[in-house]
């Protein structure tokens, strides 16, 4: 008798979307501060906030012309995610984007608190919150 597989493709708890949803989710003010922190540093800009998860995980920038030539490649499949990109509003919403294992996912959320708010309540600088980030990713997101 032939079985037939029941359990969904991309269920699997232990992937890394998965693990970066919850690390989002238990961390929104130390990542909205990051990202308020980060436009505060580098101002007005083309580039995104990036992920890169493919080892370490790190914080990187991703050009807009990457993210573009990206869609091209996947023939138009993110071109939802250059939309939240051209109306993206640091002061009241984190946008970024994870990337791994040759995909992409998309963090996108507006905290309780303003980013600016969470940058000053938290008072730590940008140094300081990618190493607690970083650090934090990296024991949360296993491969």
């Amino acid at each position: 008798m032939n079985r037939l597989n029941t359990n969904p493709p991309n269920k699997d708890k232990n992937n890394w979307q998965h693990q970066l949803d919850k690390f989002v989710k238990s961390h929104q003010k130390e990542l909205a501060a990051l990202a308020w922190g980060l436009h505060l540093e580098k101002g007005e800009t083309d580039e995104t906030i990036g992920i890169d998860l493919k080892e370490t995980p790190k914080f990187v920038y991703c050009p807009k012309a990457s993210i573009e030539t990206l869609n091209r490649n996947v023939d138009g499949k993110i071109q939802e995610i250059l939309g939240l990109i051209d109306g993206y509003k640091p002061e009241l919403e984190v946008l970024m984007i994870a990337i791994g294992d040759g995909q992409i996912k998309l963090v996108y959320f507006q905290p309780e608190i303003s980013p600016p708010n969470c940058f000053e309540q938290l008072g730590q600088d940008v140094d300081t919150l990618l190493e607690i980030l970083e650090t934090g990713m990296t024991e949360c997101i296993k491969r």
